[in-house]
């Protein structure tokens, strides 16, 4: 997973925060529902960037429409950011958050592109087979069709790829064809 050089440093102290006080689910959760609210409404892109809009203004905003609705620690970072001119970091801090929390669960997200949809007896089969050899105990998958691959499918966890698509071994086919078998 890459992280933010600098909302990785806030995520990580949010979540020290939110793990000490055992609020690692609902701290994961306002974060994103107010990023949600702030795609909703475009309020990092046609507000906060808006040049005449001050502080002050920005935090008053925040603090009628997040008070009560989220826990204080939250409510605090959005103030942080606000203060040191970052809001636009935010959605990187969310994903970072979020892989924080997965990591302590030992879950990870993988991306498996198929050249049509999994089931979910097969979605299980790569969830199982993938979480051993990432040493993860969970392992959420999110299916892309993709009809390139032709078939087989390629598995991509954080930085990590796993390519046993049919087009990558044609590719390969193709290559020691032109270039010869350089392993005799």
């Amino acid at each position: 997973m890459r992280r933010h050089p600098i909302g990785f440093r806030y995520a990580s102290a949010l979540f020290e925060c939110a793990q000490e006080k055992n609020l690692l689910d609902q701290m994961e959760q306002e974060l994103e529902a107010v990023l949600r609210v702030f795609k909703d409404t475009n309020l990092l892109d046609e507000v906060f960037r808006h040049p005449k809009i001050t502080n002050e203004e920005k935090k008053k905003m925040v603090t009628d429409h997040f008070s009560g609705h989220v826990s204080p620690y939250v409510l605090n970072l959005l103030l942080l950011l606000i203060d040191k001119k970052r809001e636009d970091i935010f959605p990187a801090i969310v994903k970072d958050f979020k892989g924080l929390v997965n990591d302590a669960k030992g879950i990870a997200e993988a991306t498996v592109f198929t050249a049509k949809a999994m089931s979910d007896e097969q979605k299980a089969a790569v969830s199982q087979i993938f979480s051993i050899k990432t040493g993860k105990q969970t392992l959420l998958i999110n299916n892309i069709v993709d009809k390139d691959i032709i078939g087989g499918l390629k598995v991509r966890i954080g930085d990590s790829v796993y390519d046993a698509s049919v087009s990558s071994q044609l590719e390969r086919l193709q290559q020691r064809m032109i270039y010869g078998n350089v392993s005799r």
